[in-house]
C-alpha cells in the first residue's frame, strides 16, 4: 500500500525518488531487476544482497553484498516510503563504468 501511495505522490511531485526497494527472499540469477527497484535479498532476516539495473542505462545488473565479513560490501537503509540508501557509491566497472550514490532513493552521479 505505501508503494502506491508513494507513486502517486512522486506523479504529483511531492515525493522524488529514483528507486523503490522490493524486499524478496532469493537473489535474481540472471533474471533481470526492473528499472526504478531495487532488490533488498533478505534471508532469514538477514539482509544479503541488493540487486538493481545498472542506472547507466547499459542493462548490467548490478549485485552488491551486504554481508559484514565480505569484502567489498555495502549497507542498506529504507526510509518509510521505502527509498533505499546505499553506503559507499558504487561504481560498476563493467559496460558502462558508471560511478554514482543512491541517497533516499535518489542516484547522485559522481564526476
Amino acid at each position: 500500500m505505501k508503494r502506491l501511495i508513494a507513486r502517486a505522490l512522486r506523479r504529483f511531485g511531492w515525493l522524488h525518488y529514483d528507486l523503490l526497494v522490493s524486499p524478496v527472499t532469493q537473489h535474481p540469477g540472471k533474471s533481470p531487476v526492473p528499472p526504478g527497484e531495487l532488490w533488498l535479498v533478505i534471508d532469514s532476516g538477514v539482509k544479503k544482497w541488493a540487486c538493481m539495473s545498472c542506472p547507466g542505462g547499459c542493462g548490467v545488473q548490478i549485485s552488491l553484498s551486504l554481508n559484514p565479513d565480505r569484502r567489498p560490501r555495502w549497507s542498506v537503509e529504507t526510509d518509510f516510503w521505502g527509498r533505499p540508501t546505499l553506503f559507499p557509491s558504487v561504481h560498476q566497472h563493467r559496460a558502462c563504468s558508471c560511478h554514482f550514490w543512491v541517497k533516499n532513493g535518489l542516484i547522485e552521479w559522481c564526476r
